[in-house]
């Protein structure tokens, strides 16, 4: 900057310091600014980034005091042909004031002794007059000849500094030519490797010491992982051993991906119709709902994404893989680490998706059929209107079976909005007979009212192998602006039956997570509140799960991901309940979002004179004497689960058949 304003740095002037792992500190002219970055590699690269400017500006300073000449030879020699010219015009004109000394000195000599004779009055007047215009006539000369001077000074001086600053924008445009050719360049390859690559990314859980990168084997400090203690267990701190002391921690069975199914894929949709961009006042509807369950706000589609609730359960199976290379397991503690990694990566598509998915009406339902494609099918229904919830049930021919029943509890407490999933997920691997049990974290939107809104994952998740009674303890951190914790940060540890841990997991919900299996524990000294520490000897960690990256232009398309985008596409056969016919949510995708908020009310109003009929029968069943059934879900019942001892809505069967025999007539019209 030329000169300094509000919220501008005088680099060259400023101190940079680091406080700690992610903080930097800024002074300038008696002004402080905290800055922290999301890891410590990124502060580094921040800091050094500083440094280098900073170093720029001192250069830029001293240039401009000094007298460096223009780097450019063919620049140099115009400036100075410029300057030689302007040089001789003085030459000229100091020449020409030199004449004008002389002869208005000579002239003014004249007219003085002129003055000196005598004459008569009126000539002496005159005589006066015409030596005092000489008198001027000089001094404005010379102020002339000094002007041109300080012009030509100036005109020196100023010539260099906008010769390094021409010079300086063109290595800018040279260096943003350069980036942009290398950008396009890269832009084509991986675009050119997206359309080669398979369809899913081989995510292999290995730890041989043939498989091990150089970057792993280093010191120890520089491998070393500081996790937080769970609420009910020790502190423990992970070190991570030296190359020498590895082994092999994942059997071979884990990676035997050799036995692949033929796919027959259907090409799919890779975008959908942008987001309109309706501004709405969020306040005006909310303010009178503090308190309430969110499911009995009314709504416009304005804060809804063109998915309901069932399709967002189902994007849980957004890596399913996981699940798939967990069944080939034989080691129950390294299934264990993929059912947790499963378990996590169902949270990463939700950092950006802040807007709120479209209620189910009751008995709609969510199938997605992906046998021929990745060998399972997936079905939803909505059992339950108030409180809201879904049952949904998996069944993969690739060994595993998984299913939840889940009702949303939501409040708004005027900042946040807490949204609590009630229910229990169970999977089963059928070759093992292992059956994992575990709960869903709360989600909080932040920022509701004011300020751009954000999403956060907290809370303990248990992962229960009720047949081995091996455990896995994982723990959401909640994110707080003073932690030098990594944003979004999961810990965990796997344990046997007997409380032992054998593996150390660490990542983001948002990005990925590794597990490292524990060689050797020690116990160590008292953390900061007096909890003894556990000192856990790792092997280098190994990638479990890591996210796909976003699809282009996701930022306007609801940031949806790839599984997302397509699980609203028509499909043909599909039940006459089944989400992807709903018509406001329709509407709403296709950018008609007026249309959409009539066509909500419509089938709001149509599902509540279905629940005043349903509850007159009840009460006309009540006088009479006789039995009311109620409502009933079409493809699910309740039954008590043994290994939890809760009543669940669980599969009962039948759907499959009705869509290979294309009969539908025993669903209800909802739409």
């Amino acid at each position: 900057m030329a000169h300094t304003c509000r919220g501008t740095i005088n680099l060259a002037t400023a101190h940079i310091d680091t406080e700690d792992a992610c903080n930097i500190v800024l002074s300038s002219g008696g002004r402080t600014y905290h800055l922290k970055a999301s890891t410590e590699v990124e502060r580094q690269r921040w800091v050094t980034a500083l440094e280098l400017a900073k170093a720029k500006a001192i250069r830029m300073m001293n240039d401009q005091s000094g007298d460096e000449e223009p780097t450019s030879q063919t620049d140099r020699s115009e400036i100075q042909g410029t300057l030689k010219v302007l040089v001789n015009k003085l030459d000229d004109l100091s020449t020409c004031n030199d004449l004008i000394a002389k002869h208005g000195a000579a002239l003014q000599r004249s007219l003085s002794e002129l003055e000196g004779l005598k004459v008569p009055l009126d000539g002496g007047e005159k005589i006066k007059a015409v030596n005092e215009r000489a008198t001027l006539f000089r001094i404005t000369s010379n102020a002339m000849i000094n002007a041109c001077r300080d012009f030509l000074d100036l005109a020196e001086s100023h010539s260099r500094r906008l010769q390094r600053a021409l010079q300086y924008e063109r290595e800018q445009r040279t260096h943003l030519e350069e980036t942009i050719e290398q950008l396009a360049k890269q832009h084509n390859s991986l675009e050119r490797a997206w359309r080669e690559a398979p369809t899913l990314t081989n995510l292999t859980l290995t730890a041989g010491s043939e498989r091990v990168n150089k970057e792993d084997a280093s010191d120890e400090d520089e491998d070393t992982e500081y996790f937080d203690a769970m609420d009910d267990s020790t502190e423990f701190i992970t070190v991570t051993a030296s190359e020498s002391t590895q082994h092999k921690s994942m059997s071979p069975i884990c990676n035997d991906v050799s036995a692949k199914e033929p796919v027959r894929c259907r090409q799919r949709r890779t975008q959908i119709p942008d987001k309109p961009n309706y501004s709405l006042n969020l306040w005006s509807i909310m303010k009178n709902c503090i308190g309430k369950e969110l499911s009995k706000i009314p709504m416009p589609v304005n804060f809804n994404e063109p998915l309901s609730m069932l399709q967002r359960l189902t994007e849980d199976l957004e890596y399913h893989e996981l699940l798939d290379k967990a069944a080939r397991c034989e080691s129950s503690l390294e299934q264990m680490c993929l059912v947790a990694a499963f378990s996590v990566s169902s949270y990463s598509t939700t950092v950006h998706r802040t807007a709120k998915p479209f209620n189910p009406l009751l008995g709609e339902t969510y199938e997605l059929d992906r046998l021929e494609e990745f060998g399972y099918r997936s079905l939803c229904e909505q059992v339950s209107h108030h409180p809201p919830a879904a049952a949904h049930h998996v069944i993969s021919r690739r060994g595993w079976t998984l299913r939840q029943e889940i009702t949303i509890a939501s409040k708004f407490r005027g900042k946040y909005l807490s949204i609590m999933p009630l229910g229990v997920i169970h999977l089963h691997f059928h070759s093992s007979g292992n059956h994992y049990v575990w709960r869903k974290v709360t989600s909080t939107v932040h920022n509701i009212i004011v300020g751009r809104l954000w999403i956060d994952q907290s809370g303990d998740i248990e992962i229960i192998n009720h047949t081995t009674k091996e455990t896995c303890q994982l723990k959401f951190i909640p994110y707080s602006y003073f932690s030098r914790d990594v944003p979004r940060k999961v810990t965990g540890v796997v344990a046997d039956s007997k409380g032992q841990a054998h593996y150390i997991l660490s990542g983001t919900w948002d990005e990925k997570m590794e597990s490292a299996k524990i060689i050797q524990s020690s116990e160590g000294a008292s953390g900061s509140e007096g909890k003894q520490k556990t000192v856990y000897q790792t092997l280098p960690p190994k990638l479990l799960w890591k996210k796909y990256p976003l699809p282009e232009n996701a930022e306007n398309m609801y940031y949806f991901s790839s599984l997302a985008l397509v699980l609203n596409e028509p499909e043909d056969g599909v039940a006459l309940t089944d989400s992807r016919l709903r018509p406001d949510q329709r509407l709403m995708e296709d950018g008609r979002w007026d249309e959409a908020n009539v066509e909500k009310q419509r089938l709001e109003e149509k599902q509540r004179a279905v629940r005043r009929r349903r509850e007159a029968e009840a009460t006309g069943a009540l006088h009479e004497g006789t039995d009311y059934e109620g409502y009933q879900p079409l493809w699910f019942h309740q039954r008590r689960e043994s290994i939890t001892g809760e009543t669940n809505f669980v599969y009962k069967g039948g759907y499959w058949e009705s869509k290979e025999r294309e009969d539908w007539s025993m669903c209800p019209e909802i739409f």
